[in-house]
Formats: C-alpha cells, structure tokens, sequence
C-alpha cells in the first residue's frame, strides 16, 4: 500500500496557489520591459490633443475673429515652451502633433499661452536651456535588506553541578553572577566570570521552574511545580515571603521594571500579579485556556504579555487586569515570549515559527521560519541577535531585524547522557550581551561567547533573498 496522502481543504489549496503566484511576480514587479519612444511620443500627442483640442480650437477662433476686426493678437503671459533647444533652430519636432490639423506654426506661442499656466503633463516648464522632454523613472522592484553580520558564536564553558534537568536561568543585574533552577529543587548560584559555585538554596520540595533577580531590592524570587512563589533575601539567603494563590504548577514569572510587582503564570491557566511587598493577589489574569507557559513586563504598554499553550498570546492593560488584545495567529503551543531590549517589539517562540511583533497593539510584521522543533525558550540582545532553543537541543541564531538565520549549532551533551537528553530549557543573555547562558536536559549549564576570530571574509553572509521570500509563506 502506499503511504496516506495528506488532504488538504480547498482553502489551504487556494491560499497557496496565491502565495506561489505572489512570489513568482513580486520580484518581476517595477521590471517592466522599456517603452517604445515613438509610441510614447504618439501617446502623449494623442492625450495632449484630448485634453487641450477644446482650448487650442476657441483660442484658434479667438486670434481669427481679432485678426478681421483688427484687434491685437498677441495675449499677455509667458508662452509655453514645449519644445527642445533643436526645435528653436528650425527644426519641425514631434510638438506640433499637440495642435490640430492645420495650425499655422507661427501661432504656436499665441495660442497656447492662455494654457501656459495649467501646463501639459508630462512635460517641464522653464527657459529656452531646461531640456523639457520627461524622462521615465523605472521603478525598483522592492528589495529585502541585506542583514546585519553577526560573529558566530561558540561554546566556551560547560558548567555541571545538578543533579537534575536544569530549568530556569537568571543573572544578577550587576553582572557578577547568575543562578539555576533545576529538577533537583535546589537553587544554585554560580560566578559568571569563572564558573565557580558561590552558593546553594534549598526550600523548595519540587522542581523549579522559574527565577527572576530584582534590580531594586536585593532579592531573588522563584517558582516551582510545587505552587509555591518564594522570596528569597539574598543578604540573609533566606526566604522572607510566599505567594500563595496559584493551582497548579508554576511555570514562568516576570518582575516588573519600574514598579515592586511580580507576576506568575502557570497550569492553572491563570497569570497573578503580586504586590511584592505586601504579598497581595493584586490581580488575576484569566483568559487563556490552556497552560500559561511564559509572561514578560515592560513599563509601556502592554505591561504584561502572556503567552500559552493555548496557541495565544495575550496582552494586558495592568491597571485594569483585563485583556487589551488576543493574538491568534499561531496554530501550536506558544511556550516562549521575549522582548527587545531597545526596540519597542516582541518575538514569540513556537513550533510552527518564531514570529515578531510590533507594541503596543501587537502588530504582526515577520514570520522567521525554519527552526522546525519545540520551541522551548528565546532570548534578544541589544546588537539584534536573536537566539531561539528547542527541545532536541538545536539552538538558532537570527538577525533580529531581517529574520536572517546566520548560525545553526547543536548543543553537545555532557559526556555520559544519552542523546536523547539533548534540549535546551531556557536561556538569557548577560546584562552586556556578549554571553549566552543555556539550561540543558543533560543536567549542565552552558555559556556561549561571540567568536573574536570571525570576520564577514570568513564567515560571509549567504543572502539569498528570492529563496527566502519564497521559503517566508
């Protein structure tokens, strides 16, 4: 037998036939082939006689009744030049098809001057010098930008200490540590710089799935599957405060920038913003229907952005606690939403592609496809390098602004684990964007650095943009 041939609906079909007919002429589009000039020259005569032959015929009759009646001909204003330097020395040119059969040469300046002001299109006013036939401006078929060159980047430390999947990642805002959340439920806290441990955190009695450092307040806030938020004081390492509301597992949490709020989401479907400080249930976000997989804070609007495995992303008005925009065009579990850090955009991560987004209404501009996995986590820097990282450990890098894939690299797995253990959970870039921190399934935690060594000779830029328009749809 032979293999089930997948069926598709009509409307797919139609949908695709369009694209394909899209891309084969977008390219050709402004390409037109060059005009005839003596067509051209026969069009504008024959526009010009349709347009003006009313005018030049009651000027005609005008002159012709003055000329018996002894009034004078010549009529005030400028003459319109529409002739060429060459016709000024005698030379009969294609001007006199303008007038009709059987117009006197002579009286071209009379009897056009009352039309000197309207001018004809298509041609240029001016003295006797100004070469006053138009040119045609070809126009360029619309061209994608050439991509900004980006170093590869390499692996340069492989850090291992858990015992357990590595989940979640977070630096420290001074950039002199991060720490890990594992499936091992202990917290670690590693030098950036060297690599070394400074420090283990035990409280939470399942795995931890989610951790975030405040910039204002020495404190470290984390999340587990086991529902419960805790606050850690970093100066004690203790815990000072828990969260209690959420469900189901917790998943993802975002501190916001500017004001002392927390927000979490998780299993339950739910996203809760806390009062950090008073450990106030502020608000609680419902709407999606499925797992909340990811939320990010920013302090314009939207300040809140969700996203779930639903196939939505959601974004929320703060103040209100309500929903201001569901985005749906996604067709798969969105498990990832990160923001840039300059730009007033977001990118959301999921199997069917990545896809960028304009704030605040949450305009749709790109699709960057190919990464073909399950999308589990993103990552932006400020020098627009976009990196995304998928359950079978394939990681991506892209030029943010073009959608350019310029590296693809598959994660090594610790010496001893299976290859099946070959996923990526998470990942951030260091507060200068020269490090890239992964979490991986293989229980280590890698750092990777920009290549020093790599130049645009030996590492060019394969642009190729009519394939990758035809590849975009």
């Amino acid at each position: 037998m032979g293999e089930d041939i997948q069926k598709h609906s009509v409307h797919t079909l139609v949908f695709r036939s369009l694209k394909r007919t899209h891309d084969m002429f977008l390219s050709e589009e402004g390409g037109l082939p060059p005009l005839d000039p003596k067509a051209v020259s026969a069009w504008r005569s024959s526009k010009a006689k349709d347009t003006y032959g009313p005018i030049v015929e009651l000027v005609t009759k005008q002159q012709e009744i003055a000329r018996k009646t002894g009034l004078p001909t010549n009529y005030p204003g400028g003459t319109l030049p529409l002739t060429n330097k060459s016709e000024q020395d005698g030379e009969a040119t294609q001007s006199l098809a303008l007038m009709p059969s059987g117009t006197p040469s002579h009286q071209l300046p009379q009897t056009l001057a009352n039309i000197s002001a309207v001018g004809i299109p298509g041609y240029a006013t001016g003295g006797p010098a100004n070469n006053t036939t138009q040119s045609l401006i070809t126009r360029k078929a619309p061209t994608m930008p050439k991509p900004q060159w980006h170093p590869p980047w390499k692996l340069c430390r492989v850090i291992s200490g858990h015992i357990g999947w590595v989940r979640c990642v977070a630096v420290d805002p001074t950039n002199e540590w991060f720490c890990t959340g594992s499936a091992d439920r202990v917290i670690k806290i590693w030098d950036l710089a060297s690599g070394k441990l400074k420090l283990s955190l035990t409280g939470h009695v399942s795995t931890v799935r989610a951790l975030q450092v405040s910039p204002r307040h020495p404190y470290l806030f984390s999340a587990g599957e086991d529902r419960q938020v805790k606050c850690w004081d970093l100066e004690y390492n203790k815990v000072i405060r828990h969260y209690h509301g959420h469900l189901s597992a917790v998943y993802s949490m975002a501190l916001h920038p500017t004001i002392d709020v927390l927000v979490t989401c998780g299993r339950d479907s739910t996203a809760r913003v806390w009062d950090m400080r008073t450990k106030a249930n502020i608000h609680t976000l419902t709407g999606h229907t499925n797992t909340v997989a990811s939320v990010v804070c920013q302090a314009a609007e939207p300040q809140i952005i969700t996203s779930s495995h639903d196939s939505t992303i959601r974004l929320w008005d703060l103040a209100a606690g309500k929903s201001m925009a569901t985005l749906t065009n996604h067709k798969k579990s969105v498990r990832a939403v990160a923001l840039h850090p300059n730009l007033y955009m977001f990118a959301s991560a999921s199997p069917d592609n990545i896809k960028q987004w304009k704030c605040p209404e949450g305009k749709f501009i790109q699709n960057l496809s190919g990464h073909n996995a399950i999308l589990n986590c993103l990552a932006i820097n400020a020098d627009n390098v976009m990196v995304s990282g998928a359950d079978n450990g394939s990681l991506h890098f892209w030029d943010f602004k073009t959608g350019y894939n310029f590296q693809r690299s598959q994660a090594p797995v610790q010496p001893g684990s299976m290859d099946s253990e070959a996923g990526v959970f998470a990942m951030t870039f260091d507060h200068s964007g020269s490090r890239l921190i992964t979490a991986e399934a293989d229980k280590t935690i890698k750092i990777y650095k920009e290549d020093d060594e790599a130049n645009e000779e030996t590492h060019p830029i394969n642009w190729k943009p009519d394939l990758l328009k035809r590849r975009r749809y």
